[in-house]
């Protein structure tokens, strides 16, 4: 079983390693200065990658390796669910280096499919847009647009206004028991459920995954109730506090019978009022553009502004001839 890409000879490959996670800051600062003229990792991020539960570092990534031993590529395929869903991520400036990894990461997605008894398999690939030869090979490849991601900012140059609560509304700060947990969860199922690339996770690895993050703990997870029930959901954490001071809202879900009621507004810009208190510079998230709801809208009328655009491609892929 073998890829119809072959790797240049100048090149070795083996999975990541923990002990691997500046050089992979140093292989993925160096593509996003190329990319967008900046740095956009940190070391947090890379670690909690090389730990994600769920993935197994030693069948589902590769990292490619210069002559001088540096990494030149690095791929990863996380498998979503029941594995119907393969998210993939790959960065290398060396096209031979991207076609490779294209071909070994999409050939795990259908292994992983097939594993779980499906006769396709959905593969997305989050790019920024301004990486025209990898969008020319995910093309070339049969991958065709999903959606929009906007990277959205507000800067915080005073105290924010702390937002008054909406009527019949109670705020619970932090989720430090199972219970508070579960309320959270399923409002993320409910209201992130038909979003693009959006799968749920099994519970107990959604908590794994959250309390494997650096920049995360359960503190930052706001749950608002109306009449005693979990209607809405904030996570926060600070993954742009290194790079940027800026906190991140990196979830926000309200359940569709509650949206309209000014929750997410408010929900918003009470992450606002605790960022601006902490001395952080803004505040930013990403937002589907191709949203249900009317997401972009609401940011923009807050005060947000869009600072990057990152794109989805997907594919659909059978798993019957994983030969072929």
């Amino acid at each position: 079983m073998t890829t119809t890409v072959a790797l240049p000879d100048e090149y070795t490959f083996r999975p990541p390693e923990p002990n691997d996670a500046e050089a992979i800051v140093d292989l993925l600062s160096a593509y996003n200065l190329a990319m967008i003229g900046f740095p956009d990792c940190t070391l947090d991020g890379v670690t909690a990658f090389l730990a994600e539960p769920g993935f197994d570092r030693g069948t589902d990534s590769w990292l490619v390796l210069a002559g001088n031993g540096l990494p030149i590529g690095l791929a990863a395929s996380f498998g979503l669910g029941d594995r119907q869903v393969v998210q993939i991520d790959l960065t290398s400036q060396e096209p031979a280096v991207a076609a490779w990894l294209f071909e070994r990461a999409t050939r795990r997605a259908r292994e992983m499919g097939h594993e779980r008894g499906h006769a396709q398999v959905t593969v997305d690939f989050f790019i920024f847009r301004a990486d025209e030869p990898l969008r020319a090979l995910l093309s070339d490849r049969g991958c065709a647009f999903g959606t929009t991601y906007h990277r959205m900012r507000i800067d915080h140059t005073a105290d924010a206004t702390v937002p008054g609560l909406p009527e019949g509304v109670v705020v619970r700060r932090g989720a430090f028991d199972d219970a508070a947990r579960w309320a959270a969860h399923e409002v993320v199922i409910e209201s992130f459920r038909g979003q693009f690339g959006f799968v749920p996770r099994p519970h107990d690895e959604w908590v794994e995954a959250l309390e494997a993050l650096p920049t995360f703990d359960w503190s930052q997870l706001t749950v608002l109730e109306v009449g005693g029930r979990a209607v809405a959901v904030r996570q926060c954490n600070d993954g742009f506090v290194e790079k940027e001071n800026c906190g991140h809202i990196a979830m926000l879900g309200v359940l569709e019978e509650f949206r309209g009621r000014g929750l997410a507004r408010f929900l918003l810009r009470d992450a606002f009022a605790l960022d601006a208190a902490a001395g952080r510079a803004g505040t930013m998230l990403h937002v589907d553009t191709n949203n249900p709801t009317p997401a972009l809208g609401l940011y923009l009328s807050v005060g947000m502004n869009p600072i990057l655009v990152i794109d989805g491609l997907r594919c659909v892929l059978t798993t019957g001839r994983l030969g072929s």
